[in-house]
């Protein structure tokens, strides 16, 4: 593995803190530590105070009160962070010669990607990730909050993984996005569907047909899915397809950092993938693995 392509600079449920170069450079540090030459620094979109102001109460779409309140809820404690100054200093990191691209976690809003689009354009981005992390206002990967977890329960899972590749489907083809971050997350809980190849074909599909890239991330080995993302069948399907991937880690913090790294190298290898894609100015290009030359 030669890239982590989906970093965050602040954990979940904790303030956002001013970042300096320095604490930049401790995660490429970390990176570098594990083999991995550049990495992409990737925080949620929907930290910063200008996605607030453009998608607040996107959530009143839910017909469910208590899922409306919960993400309400949710969002209002993340909210805390400047694009503007996260954009200069991930900029400042990279004239200080760090091997860092500029980039961001952008989530589905079902029916407002073209307003999510706009914001997005006036920003130098080198890449854009595209994750559904939630179906309605459930935040289905919210495992930590029990009113979400409990809806795991509640809900047939065919249901739940439709509707969840329903929304991957509209991401993918609105054109907003480079990578589809751990494209299969919706198999956080380890729940899983007795035959996921419908929707393993559709998400191959949706990433094919938008000229996407997939995501292959360690992440889902640290979740109850205890399991790369995408799954092996699903990493077939987009090779098939001819759907090029980014590695990643989804860090929220310097611990996991490129974490394992090698094991994903691996993945790459079994799946018949002898490279990976990285971006500059949302522009792909390919790197051998054991290479980076743009």
């Amino acid at each position: 593995m030669l890239l982590d392509y989906h970093l965050h600079l602040w954990p979940h449920h904790t303030a956002a803190v001013d970042q300096t170069v320095e604490n930049l450079a401790a995660f490429c540090s970390e990176a570098a530590a594990a083999g991995v030459v550049e990495i992409a620094l990737t925080e949620h979109l929907f930290r910063f105070r200008q996605a607030d102001a453009l998608l607040q109460g996107w959530w009143n779409d839910d017909p469910d009160a208590a899922m409306r309140a919960t993400m309400a809820r949710y969002w209002d404690e993340h909210v805390d962070a400047d694009l503007d100054a996260y954009v200069d200093v991930v900029l400042a990191a990279r004239r200080a010669g760090l091997p860092v691209v500029l980039g961001l976690e952008v989530d589905h809003y079902r029916g407002r990607m073209d307003r999510v689009a706009r914001l997005l354009s006036g920003y130098p981005f080198d890449v854009l990730l595209g994750s559904v992390h939630w179906i309605g206002a459930w935040g289905f990967d919210l495992l930590e909050v029990p009113v979400a977890l409990a809806q795991w329960e509640l809900r047939d899972v065919e249901v739940v993984w439709d509707a969840y590749t329903r929304d991957l489907e509209e991401l993918a083809a609105s054109g907003t996005v480079d990578v589809l971050a751990h494209p299969d997350l919706v198999k956080v809980a380890g729940r899983r569907p007795a035959v996921p190849d419908e929707f393993h074909d559709r998400m191959a599909e949706a990433a094919a047909r938008a000229g996407l890239a997939a995501e292959v991330s360690s992440a889902g080995l640290r979740k109850p899915a205890a399991e790369v993302y995408p799954a092996p069948a699903l990493l077939a399907r987009f090779q098939a397809a001819g759907v090029p991937v980014t590695t990643a880690s989804d860090a929220h913090g310097l611990g996991t950092v490129a974490d394992r790294a090698g094991h994903l190298a691996t993945v790459l290898d079994r799946a018949g993938y002898g490279s990976v894609t990285a971006f500059s100015a949302r522009r792909p290009y390919p790197v051998a693995l054991g290479h980076l030359v743009p």
